[in-house]
């Protein structure tokens, strides 16, 4: 009788182990899903922002058409990207192709000077500090989760239910880790 209620016991102690790692990796998962959504709500807000930023500039720098397509072809590649690979590609590209437009903006001191083109850079800048924040935030929940899939014994469990690690969702190169230039 005594064997049977420590084989009981054991079996209770591994079920309980089992829900107890199962439910912790559920957790981090939503946690990570959480904070990729994020990130997305940041950068909607800069495609949104980016428009009227556009709009602005054409008014003063009619002829500058090559870098307006060049923006909108950018934007339009950033909103369609899904993997966090391919986001933070479209995201880099998108961010080179929004220097050429201060980089205009330079170029026409009656611009500068506009009200509305400085409101527009302020939150430009804005969403682009709180999406390096929503980045972190994601970086790290996916360190958390990655690190519970890959470490012993959960990895096991992991494996058993079809966890898959995260992507980071980095800054490739040098040139893109610069922020956006915004400048009066």
């Amino acid at each position: 009788m005594t064997i049977t209620w420590i084989i009981v016991g054991i079996i209770v102690l591994i079920l309980l182990w089992i829900m107890t790692m199962y439910n912790r990796l559920i957790s981090l998962r939503n946690r990570t899903n959480e904070s990729w959504s994020d990130i997305d709500v940041q950068l909607k807000r800069r495609y949104d922002l980016i428009p009227n930023l556009m709009e602005t500039v054409k008014g003063y720098a009619k002829h500058e058409r090559e870098a307006f397509e060049n923006v909108t072809k950018a934007r339009s590649a950033a909103m369609g990207a899904q993997t966090p690979h391919d986001k933070a590609q479209a995201e880099n590209a998108l961010s080179q192709t929004l220097k050429s437009i201060f980089a205009i903006a330079e170029a026409y001191p009656e611009l500068k000077a506009s009200a509305n083109f400085a409101k527009l850079q302020d939150e430009l800048s804005d969403t682009e500090n709180k999406i390096q924040a929503s980045r972190r935030f994601y970086n790290g929940n996916v360190r958390d989760f990655n690190t519970s899939q890959q470490t012993f014994p959960t990895n096991l469990l992991a494996q058993t239910f079809g966890f898959k690690p995260r992507e980071f969702f980095e800054v490739e190169g040098e040139a893109e880790k610069q922020p956006v230039a915004v400048k009066f």
